[in-house]
């Protein structure tokens, strides 16, 4: 982590014409940490990010949930000593007060009685990613937010627009976050994914063909939600609101107290420490373990990373059946023969037999050939 002074200094450097590398060899730092400070806008006061403390029971909270919710349903009450006596038999070696401290902390026993504390996984691990876009207008952004349904790890990208090639780059930049692809990718009603529903029967949708295109060479298949029941994605739902109110309002109002403005590149320096030291470290209030812990476990079930994506071959993109030309174009295919180009070297080997032949014929004809 750079002082503030150090970062002043690579401003006024960049502004006298200094080059990254150059820099970086003044202040005895590498050149990425140069690039990471020059996106940052001049006046950035470098915050100390450190990954949220854990404690000593954070490993046994699944479990403690797990006898609270099961107490719930049979209708008894079980005592904080009888939990302690439980996790102690598995290895827990703190305090019986510094259990109920953090206990009350997560609000087990009261999430249990509203019936909100839920340790489950609704997914297999690896086995589906939630996309969603989050929406800035005023800042003239939007946020690209992905999120494992097993770990509920998220990769969170600002961008300009929405477009279609922009949601394949941050896919592509997701899956390296996350270290692999998952089986499936769910969506709302995303034109950029979805142009038709049920245009082929009943649950065959129309799917963007450039997207459909990625999303195969990348092994992931697609789905999407039912009409306006977008809280099937409620993984990623309840993360955008996280992210909104969490990071997005903190850090503007952060810039704006220095005299700056949020633009795409400060908002994603900014928000993958965000990312790395608080959203994803922390204690999920649904798993009541840390998404980078189920992350690593997940990760064994993902598939590989794609070979980068060139676009989608002009042959695919065609309406027109390759399989099942027009008559127009039948007719063209047989009226036109494709020859390739070569070099003129290349055509020098044939030569020496066309002057042999030709010489051969005048010899027969009488030199007709020749005349």
């Amino acid at each position: 982590m750079l002082k503030k002074g150090e970062v002043k200094m690579i401003h006024k450097m960049i502004k006298e014409g200094l080059s990254k590398s150059a820099i970086a060899r003044k202040l005895d730092i590498s050149r990425d940490t140069v690039s990471k400070y020059a996106k940052l806008p001049e006046g950035h006061i470098p915050v100390i990010k450190r990954a949220p403390a854990g404690t000593t029971v954070d490993a046994y909270l699944p479990h403690i949930a797990t006898m609270l919710i099961k107490a719930h349903e049979l209708g008894v009450h079980i005592p904080s000593t009888a939990i302690y006596e439980e996790i102690k038999k598995l290895g827990y070696g703190g305090s019986l007060r510094w259990m109920q401290e953090v206990m009350q902390k997560h609000s087990l026993r009261e999430r249990v009685k509203e019936e909100e504390l839920q340790i489950r996984f609704e997914t297999d691990p690896g086995a589906q990613m939630q996309v969603d876009w989050v929406e800035f207008p005023k800042d003239g952004l939007s946020a690209f937010v992905a999120t494992m349904g097993y770990s509920r790890a998220s990769y969170v990208e600002y961008v300009n627009d929405e477009k279609v090639e922009t949601l394949i780059q941050c896919h592509m930049n997701a899956f390296s976050y996350f270290g692999g692809v998952p089986k499936e990718g769910l969506y709302d009603n995303m034109k950029t994914v979805i142009t038709k529903r049920n245009a082929y029967g009943r649950g065959k949708h129309k799917f963007n063909e450039q997207f459909r295109d990625f999303a195969k060479h990348c092994g992931m298949d697609l789905k999407v939600c039912k009409p306006y029941r977008a809280q099937t994605k409620g993984k990623v739902e309840r993360f955008n609101h996280y992210l909104r109110y969490t990071f997005h309002n903190a850090f503007k109002v952060r810039l704006s107290m220095m005299g700056y403005n949020m633009t795409r590149e400060n908002a994603n320096a900014e928000v993958m420490d965000w990312l790395d030291y608080t959203a994803n470290a922390r204690i999920h209030q649904t798993t009541l373990q840390k998404p980078f812990d189920l992350l690593a476990q997940e990760q064994l079930q993902l598939q590989p990373m794609p070979k980068p994506y060139l676009g989608i071959h002009p042959l695919k993109a065609s309406h027109r059946s390759i399989a099942k030309p027009s008559k127009q174009v039948a007719k063209t295919m047989h009226s036109k023969v494709h020859i390739p180009q070569r070099d003129l070297q290349s055509y020098d080997a044939f030569i020496p037999a066309a002057v042999a032949y030709l010489l051969t014929y005048s010899m027969i004809t009488g030199g007709v050939a020749w005349q």
